[in-house]
């Protein structure tokens, strides 16, 4: 019965104005906090923007604005049919320390400031108080207008408790995705004329490993070094394409003193002035595309350590892949191997099946590197020489490491789930130390040309 008793009882707000209350109470004890200290206490906890934002939504109860008040007869009746917002305005307090950046950016839109993103990992997306499309009306009481900088201004120079009345968006946030790159070029967001805010950039090197966090802006995406640290922004890979394939037309290139930068227009731009040369790719001029090829950002992937199916040793003609192909295989056999290279020329009378070639027709040959199965392949005095696939696929299936000398265009088709290649550059000696590897090679007989 006590319980069916505490059930039917309902409780009623005592008043809904407590927020006028508490000045009124502030305004008493103003004179007071100078010399008694509990009274400067009590003024410190009425005005911290957690107590006030309680206050305001214990009035917003009380006072049951939080009902869907009645259509209007004269409102389109499709418009009257949306849901209302329960708190149309919000307070938000966030505490921060002096020169503490938020991680937070705006923009301009139908004439109010408009959060455009928030940082990931940075102090307002920590607290989750804020939400991209929120409306910023009012910062610690004072109205911001329609000038971001301004904004930005008051909010790097406020410390403490800064409040701010918000429109929420009620935009559901994204989790952050799992996107892991390798940059190849450098960025200094201090040096950049097209990023929306310097100081939000994130700057990087070649070789370095960023997670990319959030991608729904199509020119800056946010991104956090793997190594640690917050996020920033960083340009994508649509804005880097076309800031590294514009060029100027020649009465753009000397510059004038009336435009001594190029504008951020000019450059992200529309292209379609530009005359395109359209060339369809052929396998056979792959070495051509290649060198056009623009390096930006290559996906990758955290993996644990594991065994390497395949070694790739590149480097200059003459600088010894060959000759250390042959000491790993001499020094351990039972770990590495390689591959028997194709030929289509006639085998010679010392020369066996499999042991330093393998002999096939021309036509049996081509037709194999038509169907693509063959890693790379040449033409020397009329023959046809190459190295299969297959054959690769035999010495890792025998537990070997497969050693390999190769061109650097065959590298893109080994780098597959498959063979997961070990790339390894051999850098070249000094000029007088290649001529004298050459010499020693020439005097052993292990070359037969001479290095000019």
């Amino acid at each position: 019965q006590a319980h069916e008793r505490l059930e039917e009882r309902k409780l009623e707000a005592v008043r809904a104005n407590n927020v006028a209350l508490v000045q009124d109470i502030l305004g008493d004890i103003g004179a007071l906090a100078p010399r008694d200290s509990a009274a400067a206490e009590l003024a410190r906890i009425l005005r911290e923007p957690h107590f006030q934002s309680l206050l305001e939504t214990h009035d917003s109860v009380a006072s049951k604005s939080y009902e869907t008040p009645p259509p209007s007869p004269g409102l389109d009746p499709a418009l009257s049919a949306q849901p209302v917002p329960p708190d149309a305005v919000r307070m938000v307090g966030i505490r921060r320390a002096a020169g503490q950046s938020l991680g937070v950016t705006f923009r301009v839109e139908r004439g109010e400031l408009v959060i455009a993103r928030i940082l990931h990992g940075g102090m307002v997306a920590q607290q989750g108080l804020l939400h991209v499309g929120d409306v910023i009306r009012e910062v610690n009481g004072r109205e911001v207008g329609s000038d971001p900088r301004a904004l930005q201004d008051s909010l790097r120079h406020a410390s403490g408790s800064v409040l701010l009345k918000i429109l929420p968006s009620y935009q559901e946030p994204h989790p952050p995705r799992q996107v892991f790159v390798k940059c190849h070029f450098d960025y200094d967001p201090a040096t950049d004329s097209l990023i929306p805010c310097k100081e939000a950039g994130l700057k990087f090197t070649a070789g370095d490993l960023l997670q990319i966090v959030n991608q729904d802006d199509p020119n800056w995406w946010q991104a956090c070094h793997v190594a640690g640290g917050s996020a920033g922004l960083v340009p994508s890979q649509l804005l880097e394409e076309k800031r590294k394939a514009f060029v100027k037309r020649d009465a753009e290139v000397t510059p004038t003193s009336a435009s001594p930068v190029p504008s951020a227009g000019a450059l992200c731009g529309s292209l379609s002035g530009k005359r395109k040369k359209r060339m369809m790719y052929l396998t056979t001029k792959n070495a051509e595309f290649d060198r056009h090829e623009l390096l930006i950002y290559e996906e990758v992937a955290r993996m644990p350590p594991f065994r390497r199916k395949t070694l790739v040793l590149l480097g200059a003609q003459g600088v010894g892949r060959r000759s250390l192909k042959n000491r790993l295989i001499m020094a351990d056999p039972a770990r590495y191997g390689t591959t028997v290279p194709y030929t289509s020329r006639k085998p010679k009378e010392s020369e066996k099946e499999g042991q330093g070639y393998r002999f096939v027709s021309r036509g049996e040959m081509e037709a194999d590197i038509k169907a693509g199965r063959y890693l790379e392949h040449g033409e020397y005095e009329g023959n046809l020489y190459g190295t299969r696939i297959d054959s690769i696929r035999a010495v890792v299936e025998a537990g070997k490491m497969c050693i390999l000398d190769v061109n650097p265009q065959a590298v893109k088709v080994l780098r597959t789930a498959e063979f997961v290649p070990y790339v390894v550059f051999i850098e070249a000696p000094s000029a007088e130390m290649l001529r004298a590897m050459n010499r020693a090679a020439l005097e052993s007989g292990v070359a037969t040309k001479q290095l000019t």
